[in-house]
């Protein structure tokens, strides 16, 4: 009978021979990819949402409490995630879109790690909290400009109270990254799916658009999702940083 191990390693040739024989691959993450990094993920027994009320991020919340909002917001994700770098998962997918076998990372994900690992080509469908934007006149901030020991931060032109640029429950996902994330799903020929739970929706939408399209979908997750039994053809069980480290070194290997 063959071990776990051979079981692993013949599913992690077959993952690379289908990822080298595509022509247009993606990649789709979710908070799973960030763990390694020290971001624990929103939902689950270990998830944020356990300790902090999600109410600080809704919209009509925000609006008409600023301040309590930012002083949430600012804990968990500026002085926590903040400290947050890229782990091997990161890296490992950046180097996959150097070598041409990634176009393009659609990412649950706001933490900004998939950029500072070096990748190109990143839809954030849920934003990014590297910038905060004004929704009075839309004026924007790298939050690395802004004193966030002053709460709230204001709009320098209008003295309006700025946002983080991340979806809040009640908020719409940004146009360019929806229509970006969507367009993928029709057009790849394979999909990796890194990290997710495929719980929050309209996000989920993508790899199962993919599939309908006649896309190959790999997962990669330390245990099954909602994916795994309704769209996924490969599953690679384990942590995202070791499994891509692998997948990556043996694609550099066949190249």
């Amino acid at each position: 009978m063959m071990s776990k191990m051979n079981q692993f390693d013949e599913k992690l040739k077959q993952a690379v021979d289908i990822i080298l024989k595509s022509k247009h691959a993606v990649v789709y993450t979710g908070a799973g990819i960030s763990v390694e990094s020290g971001i624990p993920p929103f939902r689950g027994d270990d998830g944020l949402w356990n300790k902090y009320d999600p109410k600080y991020i809704d919209l009509d919340y925000f609006f008409a409490n600023p301040y309590k909002s930012w002083i949430v917001i600012k804990e968990i994700f500026y002085d926590f995630f903040g400290d947050a770098k890229p782990n091997a998962a990161h890296f490992g997918l950046a180097e996959m879109e150097k070598m041409g076998l990634v176009k393009a990372i659609i990412t649950q994900n706001i933490d900004n790690l998939h950029t500072d690992a070096g990748s190109k080509e990143v839809y954030e469908f849920h934003g990014n909290s590297r910038e905060l934007v004004c929704l009075k006149d839309n004026s924007r901030y790298n939050v690395s400009d802004i004193d966030l020991n002053e709460l709230p931060p204001m709009c320098e032109k209008c003295g309006e109270v700025l946002k983080p640029d991340f979806i809040f429950f009640g908020e719409q996902i940004p146009e360019i990254a929806y229509r970006k994330s969507f367009d993928s799903a029709r057009n790849c020929d394979v999909i990796i799916v890194v990290g997710s739970t495929g719980e929050v929706v309209p996000a989920a939408y993508v790899p199962q658009l993919a599939k309908q399209n006649g896309a190959y979908v790999i997962e990669i997750n330390p245990k099954k999702s909602y994916f795994t039994d309704s769209i996924t053809n490969l599953f690679l069980q384990g942590k995202a940083s070791e499994v891509i480290n692998k997948m990556s070194n043996q694609l550099k290997i066949n190249t």
